[in-house]
């Protein structure tokens, strides 16, 4: 039997418990409740798969990144770096990341496909993201696609 996301992350809460370490349990137990409750969230209970688990993880990786960017600002470096440890923590359950250079040649290949279906202007940068999308997908976050979508059909 395969293991899947879901039981890992389970099996590596249950590891961080008897290791007694407090930051990788609350993480992963606030993750685990975050499945959970999109497992219950439509009108029937159901088992999330890999990748609606891996959606959630980087849901929940995108918010701690954000509160770590919060805190820093708001001079509350504690709880920033906090939140950033918990970041890091969940990314390691994430595919690796795309370099800039990966994702700029990625955006460069679909800016030409588009062009070449005779997607010009402000349209092409829909076009553009639906050919994009599923190439970086859980590979690179949303707004930093579409950064660079908008800086190649720019330049």
């Amino acid at each position: 039997m395969t293991t899947t996301l879901k039981s890992k992350l389970q099996d590596d809460l249950n590891a961080a418990i008897k290791e007694r370490d407090e930051l990788r349990s609350s993480t992963l137990r606030l993750t685990l409740t975050a499945i959970t409750k999109e497992e219950v969230a439509g009108t029937e209970k159901r088992e999330l798969s890999d990748d609606e688990v891996l959606k959630v993880i980087t849901r929940e990786a995108k918010k701690r990144r954000e509160a770590a960017e919060a805190f820093a600002q708001g001079g509350r470096p504690e709880q920033a770096e906090r939140e950033k440890a918990e970041g890091e923590l969940l990314a390691r359950y994430l595919p690796k990341q795309l370099s800039d250079e990966e994702l700029d040649a990625i955006v460069a290949q679909a800016v030409e496909e588009a062009r070449a279906a005779g997607a010009e202007g402000p349209r092409a940068m829909g076009a553009v993201m639906k050919l994009v999308n599923p190439k970086v997908a859980g590979q690179a976050e949303g707004g930093r696609v579409a950064a660079a979508v908008k800086k190649r059909l720019q330049g």
